[in-house]
């Protein structure tokens, strides 16, 4: 006689396998990153430490945006600054971020992102949330993304008043 095939409980089933790394941050790329993110925002809001509020038209293919930068919180050795676009992308929901500079530290980091906030270093997955092991360093990559395009494609509209 044969014994019985065992089957799997569910417990077993959802038990982390032992061959699955864990993500680990690359902290020097994530700094890296951040720290370009600070120089990027300076070039776009260079009156930053003296004016509360910047304003700059952007055209992507034949659609104009107006991305506008508010200081929220301004401290002696940080400044946080909520960063929007108008009017909302066809193809995504528009950006609104909250980035928090770091003036000793030259760098810059995102601590909101559509209204969701408090970023882990990494994320365990599965999570009750649905975040990815490497949300952080995810949406400080976007926010690199986001200026870098700002910076290519971004009139002053200071600059169009004055001319």
């Amino acid at each position: 006689m044969t014994p019985p095939a065992k089957s799997r409980s569910r417990c077993a089933a959802n038990a982390p396998r032992a061959d699955v790394r864990r993500y680990s941050i690359d902290l020097p790329a994530h700094m890296a990153e951040c720290d370009a993110n600070y120089l990027r925002l300076m070039k776009l809001f260079p009156e930053l430490r003296e004016e509360d509020r910047d304003a700059f038209g952007m055209v992507v293919g034949d659609t104009p945006y107006e991305v506008q930068m508010q200081v929220v919180e301004r401290g002696p050795y940080t400044t946080l600054v909520r960063l929007a676009q108008l009017p909302e992308a066809p193809w995504s929901t528009r950006p609104a971020l909250i980035v928090r500079l770091y003036h000793d530290a030259r760098s810059a980091e995102v601590v909101e992102y559509q209204r969701d906030g408090h970023f882990r270093a990494v994320y365990d997955v599965p999570n009750k949330d649905g975040r990815q092991p490497d949300e952080k360093a995810q949406v400080n990559r976007f926010l690199g993304e986001f200026l870098s395009m700002c910076l290519k494609h971004g009139v002053s509209v200071r600059d169009a008043l004055l001319a």
